[in-house]
């Protein structure tokens, strides 16, 4: 049987240990093959002409007048600039996992000698960051910055960090500060293998502003049904508004806590799964409305206290009759 080409490539890596140089072009040579990408170009005559390829010629300005020459471990052009690194295993983060008490604060003493080695894991990604964030900076003018930094730990991890805007000005954690990096274990994921994927082929589209986009259109076009709908039945546009506003209050409500997590969507669902009438989803709603409206110690509609919101949204807790398809 054939083994399996992720767990072979992450075994293959794990074990290595601090010879960047001679490691870095193999492993990411063999990354490309693991994700079905493209191989790096050979270098032109003209470096600085090169658009995916090892150590990308850049040149360097410095504050002293002087000028020098960088190289980019691997650039892609219009996707990314790659620099590597390979820090000793004892110094990586897992490694160095806070001995916690119940209380979640850390006992292992500043002066440990597990800070120092931390720290130079640290150190020396933060050092490898800020050197490809200048080669970003310094693409020749006909070359806009890349959206995406990436900080390689070879044979350990990878950081991503963005800036969509490609003005080379903030690259920042990608996708969040908490899951930026992908340590190699993560390639059994086949969501992190089509993220890395993406990032070489179409890495635009990991732009989380466009994904809202999209789903905000989506919703205002399904919104707009949902109001077509409630003035076919006659209902005065103001009133159709008014409800619907005060609907989406509580979807928002309860996705960030306000209300209990979800609880206006599950009062939906069951009032749907019991085949309410359209004149008893009315009642429900305007009850939870009136509720909402003074706040109380235990709400009769989602049977937890509720917090009294004021400014007059639901002072008028009229509901539409609402049936089935609208529910839906």
């Amino acid at each position: 049987m054939t083994a399996d080409p992720v767990a072979k490539f992450i075994a293959r890596w794990s074990d290595t240990e601090r010879a960047e140089r001679a490691n870095k072009d193999l492993f990411l040579t063999e990354l490309c093959d693991l994700l079905a990408l493209p191989h790096p170009d050979p270098a032109g005559p003209d470096s600085t002409e090169n658009a995916y390829v090892f150590e990308r010629a850049v040149p360097l300005h410095h504050p002293d007048g002087r000028a020098t020459t960088g190289k980019i471990d691997l650039y892609r052009r219009g996707c990314f600039v790659l620099e590597a690194k390979q820090t000793a295993a004892d110094a990586r983060p897992e490694n160095h996992a806070p001995a916690e008490n119940e209380l979640g604060l850390d006992l292992v003493p500043s002066g440990s000698a597990r800070a120092p080695r931390a720290d130079l894991y640290g150190r020396a990604m933060l050092e490898a960051r800020t050197q490809a964030e200048r080669y970003a900076r310094n693409l020749p003018a006909t070359e806009p910055p890349p959206p995406f930094v990436v900080i390689v730990d070879v044979g350990h991890s990878f950081e991503l960090f963005a800036d969509f805007t490609q003005k080379g000005k903030a690259f920042l954690p990608f996708p969040n500060a908490r899951s930026h990096r992908i340590v190699l274990a993560d390639l059994r994921e086949e969501k992190v293998r089509d993220r890395l994927r993406a990032l070489w082929l179409d890495p635009v589209s990991l732009d989380p502003a466009k994904h809202s986009a999209a789903v905000t259109r989506e919703a205002a076009r399904h919104l707009a049904e949902l109001a077509k709908s409630f003035e076919q039945d006659r209902h005065d546009p103001r009133a159709v508004a008014a409800f619907l506003t005060r609907c989406l209050f509580c979807m928002f409500a309860e996705d960030i806590g306000l209300i209990p997590r979800d609880s206006f969507r599950h009062l939906l669902e069951g009032l749907q799964r019991d085949r309410a009438p359209a004149t008893g989803v009315a009642a429900t709603l305007e009850q939870l409305f009136r509720e909402l409206d003074r706040g109380t110690p235990f709400s009769t509609v989602l049977r937890v206290k509720l917090l009294h919101f004021n400014g007059g949204l639901f002072a008028d807790s009229t509901a539409l009759p609402v049936n089935g398809a609208q529910l839906g």
